[in-house]
């Protein structure tokens, strides 16, 4: 079956969806420990949560970059996910999708929440053909997500050094048998209709 250009790929439940991010210690410990993001962590700044844990290991390189030493899965309401995306605006002018240049940055001020569909990573984390999203949340949103859409916040640094460890060894069976099991996520048409670049 062919792959689709863009798809969100997550491990979700019936409720849920687990989205990755990647901290320093002083943050990701606490959010670890606690279950909610510590006071260190600004809600004001644009926050960027991805449903791949592959392009996750790729933004952080398997938890090896300064600044991103700590690797959290943090499980999320699906109504949560499902409100950002109603509200996200594309974070670049796509011809056809947006009326003219004015009316995406207009609409770009004014959403609490920006999508980005990136090559989706192999277990080498080359870039694939098809694409997978990145979902940006700031003001709303991410005031949301830190206090409302958290169900629990779960330490995966340690998955993605074993799951490094097997790749550099060349053992790829092992490494994928490791992966978080990421399925379609449903969104239907409505959700994604204005998120197509």
């Amino acid at each position: 079956m062919e792959e689709p250009h863009r798809r969100i790929r997550a491990l979700h439940t019936a409720s849920t969806i687990t989205v990755y991010q990647a901290y320093r210690p002083e943050i990701g410990l606490p959010a670890i420990r606690d279950g909610r993001f510590p006071a260190a962590w600004k809600p004001d700044r644009m926050t960027w949560i991805k449903p791949s844990f592959l392009w996750m290991m790729y933004r952080c390189g398997w938890g090896a970059k300064e600044g991103q030493e700590t690797v959290l899965a943090v499980e999320i309401t699906r109504d949560g996910f499902d409100w950002a995306l109603r509200n996200a605006c594309l974070s670049h002018y796509v011809r056809g999708l947006h009326p003219d240049r004015a009316a995406w940055q207009h609409d770009l001020k004014r959403s609490p929440a920006r999508v980005q569909w990136d090559p989706e990573r192999d277990l080498h984390l080359r870039p694939l053909p098809h694409r997978s999203l990145q979902l940006g949340l700031s003001g709303e949103a991410s005031s949301r997500y830190a206090n409302e859409w958290i169900v629990s916040i779960r330490d995966v640094t340690p998955l993605a050094h074993e799951i490094h460890a097997r790749v550099s060894s060349g053992d790829l069976n092992a490494a994928t048998r490791l992966l978080p099991q990421e399925h379609s996520y449903p969104t239907g048409d409505e959700l994604l209709a204005h998120l197509r670049s």
